[in-house]
């Protein structure tokens, strides 16, 4: 089923759809960074398509390739039942060149997954409306999951400070409420409070 997707995108867009598979079931099209968010509007507004699901998204490091970024998108419609892997390379060796159009405004779903992916190797979503890091603090110096990020390297340490100590928005959370943060009630259980005898 999921490969009449991929022939379906070859018709559509032609030269734009680099190479397509289906190794060990994964029906995959690989296409032109250009037509990214046109091919992925195409597959959640078409009736035959209907990738309504967001699955996941990443980066993949090839550095021995140029482009050497793989974004990696799986989709999923639970009206068709199909599903499919759509893959684009950007980037070259010293990481010029690293962005894509963001689909967040398409899947709500993708925002966070693009942060994670910008944050952690490096990929520039175009369009995103909040494209800062996730996992890492601000101050954090390069990309991790780059295979060549060395597995020594220093980070700078960065005391707990307000955003107007920092002087950027840090997006940190209130401080909890009185009640919240604390898994068990504040006193000693025992062998009754489970229901013991």
């Amino acid at each position: 089923m999921s490969e009449r997707v991929l022939e379906v995108l070859k018709a559509k867009f032609g030269d734009a759809v680099l190479q397509t598979h289906s190794q060990f079931g994964d029906d995959t099209a690989i296409v032109d960074p250009k037509t990214w968010k046109a091919v992925c509007r195409f597959l959640r507004d078409d009736p035959q398509m209907s990738f309504d699901m967001f699955t996941d998204l990443c980066g993949v490091d090839y550095p021995d390739r140029n482009p050497r970024i793989e974004v990696v998108l799986h989709l999923y419609s639970t009206q068709r039942r199909h599903r499919v892997r759509l893959k684009c390379a950007v980037g070259d060796e010293d990481m010029g060149g690293c962005e894509v159009d963001s689909i967040c405004d398409l899947w709500v779903g993708a925002s966070w997954f693009e942060r994670e992916t910008y944050d952690l190797v490096g990929v520039t979503f175009k369009g995103h409306p909040d494209l800062r890091r996730i996992l890492m603090y601000p101050e954090f110096e390069g990309h991790p999951l780059l295979k060549d990020y060395p597995a020594d390297r220093a980070q700078p340490l960065v005391p707990y400070r307000t955003e107007a100590e920092a002087g950027l928005p840090l997006g940190k959370l209130a401080p909890f409420a009185h009640d919240e943060g604390m898994p068990f009630p504040h006193r000693v259980h025992n062998a009754r409070d489970f229901g013991d005898s």
